[in-house]
């Protein structure tokens, strides 16, 4: 668990030349990290298939934001929900594979969803793996 924190700061309420400053005071603030598992941000490319609320199917190319042992983070345009099962397959730099490409497909769950942006409709998917990986040659 790693704890950052910020000390408490005063400021006496004056007034010089128009401007009021007001008396306020920050109490300490505890961030507490909570994820059990390292984060690494790799921008890798994606391929997200899954089935929408409504039962059609989707495949839709993204990049990762962020991924662990765990789960990941990406944006999507298709319209996912929590509880969403998510196959993905993301393509690994060709430095891990002796200058081959390869291609990493596993299984996972959509469990946290955030606002679309606002200029489009993109939207923020964590998903949990529940299933372990594999890695794949991928044939040219």
């Amino acid at each position: 668990m790693v704890m950052k924190t910020k000390n408490a700061s005063k400021r006496t309420a004056k007034k010089k030349a128009g401007v009021r400053l007001i008396e306020s005071i920050s109490p300490t603030v505890v961030e507490i990290n909570r994820r059990r598992e390292w984060r690494f941000d790799l921008p890798l490319i994606t391929f997200i298939e899954g089935k929408l609320p409504d039962g059609k199917k989707f495949r839709e190319k993204t990049k990762i934001e962020n991924i662990s042992s765990t789960g990941a983070y990406f944006c999507l345009d298709a319209g996912v929900v929590v509880g969403s099962k998510l196959h993905l397959l993301i393509d690994l730099p060709k430095k891990l594979g002796d200058g081959r490409k390869h291609r990493l497909t596993i299984a996972g769950v959509a469990i946290r969803l955030e606002k679309p942006e606002t200029k489009g409709k993109r939207q923020g998917v964590a998903v949990e793996f529940k299933s372990e990986g594999e890695i794949l040659p991928i044939e040219s």
